[in-house]
């Protein structure tokens, strides 16, 4: 087995001793100019990499933020790793970036290996809907914030985006275009933001004098691209189709996309489709798809600021002013909905 590089070796090759290559290594700018160089030498010429894990030991204090989100697959979720990871690096931070794939299991298993590892704090869009996964983090002491999904109580920070105004603005959309039978491809029903964009989505019906029948739901297991084309085959069969379906992520309405391409269905003449999110793919598909469109990288960036502020006051007498940070969505109109009616 191949001998793991010491902080003893570096001394010994340097001619020094081992403080003053922690030293050279913590605060370099109290040892001389030569002795640092010759130090700096032999740790180059050795390969020597100092223990981050024995760091962190002697210190208390971990220097990775961990995130944990529902679907990597989904670029929603790489623009809002892409926002806290910026913002982690600026405060001189790494990002243990996990993936629950929707699954509380996997998000509770996720959360175990976050309190073994120490992590400095956590960014957690949840998995689980009862809650119990969180509660049972909370018991490490360790901080979290939530992310696209709002905080239900004070216990914690959380940077979301309004989802029944994103849900109202999306519907509202398609009714001022004439449509009155709108579907909602919903996915799974358990989670938050599926509800609140239905509550939005039903708000605007009942503005423009429509009853909660004008919004034919379609509940998916999943938010993907294949969930997205078998709820677009059970739209083309029912025999009273709507004229307009709106989706609760980009991922679905693509699937919708494909399902309705494929069977010679025209969008947006015969069927309009709106997405949510506007993912880069959104306005790259075969018809230009309008989407309401959530600050992702804006959310993320947020989000690990937050949770830097509360680490920041470790060990002092300050309390963190928890806060909940609601950001607008915004509706960008393409031509999957623009058909005259």
């Amino acid at each position: 087995m191949a001998h793991s590089v010491g902080i003893k070796d570096v001394a010994r090759a340097a001619g020094v001793s081992v403080g003053t290559v922690s030293n050279v290594i913590n605060r370099p700018d109290t040892v001389a100019t030569e002795t640092r160089a010759r130090v700096l030498s032999a740790i180059d010429r050795l390969g020597y990499v100092r223990s981050e894990s024995a760091r962190q030991l002697r210190a208390g204090r971990s220097r990775i933020m961990g995130l944990l989100v529902l679907d990597m697959g989904n670029p929603f979720f790489v623009d809002v790793a892409r926002g806290a990871e910026r913002a982690a690096r600026d405060a001189g931070l790494g990002v243990m970036v996990c993936n629950s794939a929707q699954s509380p299991g996997e998000e509770a298993e996720y959360l175990s290996l976050f309190a073994e590892q120490r992590v400095r704090g956590v960014l957690l869009t949840p998995a689980d809907a009862t809650g119990r996964n969180i509660e049972g983090f909370r018991r490490h002491n360790i901080p979290f914030v939530l992310v696209d999904r709002v905080a239900e109580g004070t216990t914690e920070c959380s940077v979301s985006v309004d989802d029944v105004a994103g849900g109202a603005l999306a519907v509202r959309h398609l009714v001022d275009a004439g449509h009155r039978s709108i579907a909602y491809v919903s996915g799974p029903p358990g989670l938050n933001q599926v509800r609140d964009r239905r509550t939005g989505a039903l708000a605007a019906l009942a503005e423009a004098g429509l009853g909660p029948d004008a919004l034919r739901k379609l509940p998916t297991e999943r938010l993907d691209v294949s969930a997205g084309r078998d709820a677009g085959a059970r739209l083309l069969g029912l025999a009273d189709r709507p004229t307009a379906v709106f989706c609760a992520n980009d991922l679905l309405a693509l699937g919708v996309l494909q399902a309705l391409y494929a069977a010679g269905v025209s969008v947006p003449d015969d069927l309009a489709i709106v997405g949510y999110d506007d993912i880069e793919f959104a306005a790259a598909a075969a018809v230009p798809l309008t989407s309401v469109r959530q600050p992702a990288v804006t959310m993320g960036a947020m989000a690990a600021e937050l949770l830097l502020e509360e680490t920041e006051l470790d060990g002092t007498d300050r309390t963190h002013p928890h806060r909940r940070v609601v950001l607008q969505p915004e509706l960008v109109v393409r031509r999957s909905s623009l058909a005259a009616r």
